[in-house]
Formats: C-alpha cells, structure tokens, sequence
C-alpha cells in the first residue's frame, strides 16, 4: 500500500520555522494501530489523517504516542496541502473531528483557523507549578491545559522544565505564558506526557491563553508569538465561544509511505 505524505511547517512562512507537522491523505481509514506506528515512524509532534466526508474532511491528530481531540498546527498545514496540492484555489474547508466542526478559510497563503474557545479558570497550582520549572508563576489556570502566568518574557524564555515533574501536573501539559513587549503575549508548551517535550508552535494552547489575555489586555485581537526555538506568529481573536488563529505554512516536503 502506498500513502501519500506532505512535511509542512506551520505558523511560518520560511522553512526550519514553525511547527512542523505530517500530512497524510486517505481514501478511507487504516486501522488506529496502523495510524499509531505511522505516526510514531514519523516521529514529529503531530500527524494529520485525513478521509473526505460529505463536503469536506473527516480529521484526526496523533502525537508519536496518542490520539489528540485538537491540534492547531497540523490543522492549518493539512489546509496548506488541500489549498495548494489536492485543491488548488479551495477558499474555504470544512473539518469534521473530536472536537466538532472545525473551519478553515485560506485567502492569499494565510490561513485562518475556527477553531472552540477553552477559557481557563483560576486553579490553585502556583506551589506545583513553581516546582516544575523552578519560577514561580505570578498565577496559575487550568482548562484542557494548565496555564502558567509568568512576571515577563524573559521568565519564560527562562524556563528550564522537570519534566518528570511536569508529566505529574493536572492536565494536558503546560502553558507557560507572560505579556510581551513586541507582541500582546508570548508563550511556551511542554507536553511530554505525550511525547512532546516542548512543541514548537501550539494552537490548541492559544484556544486557551485568548480568553485570558483578552481580559487582562481589554483587547479581542492579538498578535502572538510562541518563542520556543522554532517560534512561530499567531494572529488570534477571541469571539466568545470561538477563537480565530491565523498563520502562515510553507511545504517543506512530500513523499510515499510503503507499508
């Protein structure tokens, strides 16, 4: 059998930039074991499966070791291969997945993503927090993930995690997150629990960090940057129930897989 496979970085428009993720085009679907050793072979932080489904795409995310229910950058690099590579000039996709409709509009490279506000609540986790990355957060959230106020930029590029202690932390991984000079908000995720140490670009981490910042900056519409060593550039808006992402992609290569 052979699989089409696209390498794209996504939040980028130079490649070695951004979040690279795995593309892979199905007609119809593998068994899940097959999906957990191509992603695992593939060994980036995501992989996209995609299966066209009335008028648009049945999508699925996986990390080296799991199912995730929503991924940002591979979202927006499987929109980068449909819009440039299986349907050239498509405006507008429509994603089915675990987290419900997902849309997509893609106009002149840019891409902009629909995707569930997940608006954090105030936990009481400053003490473990601290433990974990040795800085004490100013305030500590939790959603899906747990989010980590630091005092500035320069704590979070300070960051040096125990991921031992990290993995132990409620939720699905780390946000750790501070006002920024040059942009609204800047940003780091670790998430080793599920094979990811640091991901380089997060969009489900910025469905979390929008409703936040939208409150302490009084604004709805932010220019984020993810300053991990790839880093990469959001443009986000927080619509209530919605948050919108924006980012650039750029195909870095494509290939068959032989199983």
């Amino acid at each position: 059998m052979e699989i089409g496979l696209y390498q794209v970085d996504a939040f980028t428009d130079e490649v070695f930039k951004g979040n690279p993720a795995a593309v892979c085009p199905l007609d119809a679907w593998l068994p899940d074991e097959v999906l957990y050793k191509i992603a695992a072979e593939n060994n980036l932080s995501e992989t996209a499966f995609f299966v066209p489904e009335g008028d648009g795409y049945r999508l699925r995310w996986f990390t080296p070791t799991t199912e995730v229910d929503l991924c940002g950058h591979a979202t927006l690099a499987t929109s980068h291969v449909i819009a440039t590579e299986l349907a050239p000039g498509i405006k507008d996709i429509r994603f089915l997945s675990k987290s419900g409709e997902l849309k997509v509009c893609c106009e002149e490279g840019r891409y902009t993503l629909d995707f569930p506000a997940r608006p954090p609540i105030p936990f009481d986790g400053v003490d473990m927090v601290e433990d974990s990355i040795g800085i004490r957060p100013l305030v500590t959230l939790k959603s899906s993930k747990l989010m980590a106020v630091l005092e500035d930029e320069a704590a979070v590029l300070a960051v040096e995690p125990d991921f031992d202690k990290v993995v132990a932390l409620p939720g699905d991984g780390l946000i750790v997150t501070s006002r920024s000079e040059n942009y609204d908000y800047v940003a780091r995720y670790f998430g080793p629990h599920c094979g990811i140490p640091e991901d380089p670009v997060t969009g489900s981490a910025h469905v979390v960090m929008a409703p936040y910042w939208k409150g302490q900056l009084g604004k709805s519409k932010m220019i984020a940057k993810q300053v991990s060593q790839r880093g990469g550039v959001l443009w986000v808006e927080d619509r209530g129930d919605r948050v919108l992402m924006s980012g650039y992609a750029v195909l870095y290569l494509k290939g068959t897989i032989y199983i």
